[in-house]
């Protein structure tokens, strides 16, 4: 697998070795060893969770605090979205900023997202099956986020603001302003 880093600390896009053939493809998605010894990272994921969502479906930008802090691995298995993480961790050199991939069932990109971190997507394609690793269990007293149009962040979201389909929970999100 390739591991390159983001301009966020200890944030990596994973790209798997594909092998093809006539018969079609297979690549293995994960492998502890491999994962910490090109990350330097010891992760122990517990969770694995799968959401399904249609286009404009924005989910975000969720985080789990303090004990239930989770770090996860994430990708799409069918479909395509944009992908975004934001640095909550105060003490990092790249607090508050962001990045965006666009993570695909054609491209077989992951993105690792540290502990600490915000993290949230929109569905680019007819349907999505976005998959993730996580590393701690989810409690609803520990969550929370930021409002997906946050003017700090000035996150651009691609998809047009009216084709967004966004839970209601997640249109009265704080702003980033509000949290720090």
């Amino acid at each position: 697998m390739i591991v390159t880093k983001t301009k966020l600390n200890d944030c990596f896009i994973i790209e798997p070795n594909v092998f093809g053939d006539d018969r079609g493809y297979f690549f293995e998605s994960y492998n502890k060893v491999n994962f910490e010894a090109k990350t330097g990272l010891k992760v122990n994921f517990i969770q694995d969770n799968e959401a399904f969502s249609t286009k404009g479906a924005l989910r975000g930008l969720h985080f789990q605090k303090g004990e239930f802090a989770q770090a996860k691995l994430v990708r799409v298995t069918q479909g395509k979205v944009l992908d975004v993480a934001v640095d909550l961790r105060p003490e990092s050199s790249t607090f508050k900023e962001f990045i965006t991939i666009e993570l695909s069932a054609e491209n077989k990109k992951q993105l690792f997202v540290p502990r600490g971190f915000a993290h949230g997507y929109v569905v680019l394609s007819d349907t999505t099956l976005f998959n993730y690793k996580c590393d701690n269990v989810y409690n609803k007293d520990s969550e929370g986020g930021i409002i997906y149009n946050d003017e700090t962040l000035n996150i651009d979201w691609v998809l047009n603001e009216s084709d967004f389909i966004i839970s209601e929970k997640d249109k009265i999100l704080p702003t980033l302003k509000e949290l720090f």
